[in-house]
């Protein structure tokens, strides 16, 4: 079976708006910051998806557009802007930032509690310790992903393979923390035998950035597999001259798993939708 991402990022889009509606008519209206560098395709795509998205569920957008030649201390500077203005309630950077930025000392110039992608040390270390905060939104997606499709996870053996800390640390943490209750092993670039340790998995997430990592080999038969990669590959026969791959042999593992996600259409709407989310959260906090 194939886990809708679209249905289910739609559905979550649905409740965000209801509730956005609801915080409007007591006179409070949630705000996003969208802050972008430089014009680079990739980029630019996921900013307007993500101001799209905040129209269509009546939250306010702030879109900030810099040239990539920005010094790293104005950049910080309209930040600092951002932290003290009142109708935004979420701040986005829009990652990776071009060459030269440090990019750990623009995350921590955020406002942890304006800190809508989770990526912050306060919201991480919160997450390390089990407390309450705002969690990226990738891996945030992907547990909704395993919920609404009915997934059990507790005493369930979950790899992640990857370990960025956009995706794979959180979504470890997230996995073996209490009330989903997996037993977690993460792997990455130095983990001898991949296919060993993929073989285990009652749950394999797939976020090593290089297509075609894990095929039909490295599956336990009835694995549920979430396939977070999103790799450009050239083929001629698109008008766009590539086609969108994850990191997972899809037509290859798809006949042995019991779900898995497609790309695209499976975790990446879920992103931005878990981003509304955060940011609606964010705004309920704060004009609490």
């Amino acid at each position: 079976m194939i886990i809708d991402g679209k249905k289910i990022a739609s559905d979550i889009r649905a409740e965000v708006a209801a509730e956005a509606a609801a915080m409007a008519a007591r006179g409070t209206r949630p705000g996003l910051a969208v802050v972008l560098l430089g014009d680079h395709p990739a980029s630019v795509s996921y900013v307007t998806a993500k101001e799209r998205a905040c129209a269509e569920c009546g939250i306010a957008s702030f879109p900030v557009r810099l040239p990539a030649d920005t010094p790293q201390e104005a950049l910080l500077a309209e930040i600092a802007r951002l932290n003290a203005d009142d109708r935004v309630d979420g701040i986005l950077v829009q990652l990776p930032l071009p060459r030269g930025f440090d990019e750990q000392a623009v995350i921590r110039a955020i406002a942890p509690e304006k800190d809508v992608d989770g990526f912050h040390p306060v919201s991480l270390g919160r997450l390390l310790l089990g407390q309450d905060t705002f969690v990226p939104c990738t891996p945030a997606g992907i547990i909704e992903l395993l919920r609404r499709s009915g997934v059990e996870t507790a005493g369930r053996h979950a790899v992640v393979v990857g370990r960025s800390n956009i995706v794979g640390k959180p979504m470890a943490l997230l996995l073996g923390r209490k009330g989903t209750d997996a037993t977690v092993t993460l792997c990455h670039t130095a983990t001898t035998n991949l296919a060993d340790m993929t073989r285990q998995a009652d749950i394999l997430v797939v976020a090593a950035g290089h297509p075609g990592t894990v095929g039909a080999g490295m599956v336990k038969p009835g694995a549920v597999v979430i396939d977070v990669g999103v790799n450009r590959i050239p083929d001629a026969t698109r008008k766009s001259g590539f086609r969108l791959v994850g990191d997972v042999d899809y037509a290859a593992v798809e006949p042995v798993a019991s779900l898995i996600t497609p790309v695209p259409g499976g975790v990446g709407p879920m992103t931005i939708a878990m981003l509304l989310k955060n940011t609606l959260r964010a705004a309920a906090l704060r004009r609490a």
